[in-house]
């Protein structure tokens, strides 16, 4: 098997593009698309030399790095100003949690979706520990929340 491989490397840079593009999925930031991209040209290049490994490598290299830096910043750009894009702080927003210390205008913490966030409260008014609470905006490191009952 290792054999065929040494003589096939197209075959190993596909599975490469493959589990890339696969692992992909899990990310969604187009920067392992880019590297799959990279792989597949890879395969190309074996297939046309098979026996210069180093112009593969060569050409998958080129190939990638070209992508994550000319292509991959204008795809994010695109997603990122699509309508109804939110990132993962702003879907943060309207989510719920719990007052881990009292919250007041100026500091506590609360739990929210697992993670501890530093908080204040939204209108400067006390928050006992232990209550639940709504994030109403995320201010860089802060969350900003309000009792989610009044």
């Amino acid at each position: 098997m290792l054999e065929w491989l040494s003589a096939n490397w197209w075959a190993v840079w596909l599975v490469a593009a493959v589990l890339l593009a696969v692992s992909e999925a899990l990310t969604l930031d187009f920067t392992l698309l880019m590297l799959a991209a990279g792989a597949l040209a890879g395969a190309g290049t074996a297939l046309l030399f098979p026996g210069l490994l180093l112009v593969q490598v060569v050409v998958a290299v080129a190939v990638a790095f070209s992508l994550l830096f000319l292509l991959r910043p204008t795809l994010l750009a695109k997603v990122r100003s699509a309508p109804g894009y939110r990132s993962s702080l702003q879907r943060m927003v309207g989510s719920t949690g719990r007052a881990l210390t009292a919250i007041d205008s100026g500091s506590g913490e609360v739990k929210v979706a697992g993670e501890i966030w530093q908080a204040r409260s939204f209108n400067d008014e006390p928050i006992e520990a232990g209550t639940p609470v709504e994030i109403f905006e995320v201010d860089g490191t802060t969350v900003v929340v309000y009792p989610k009952e009044p």
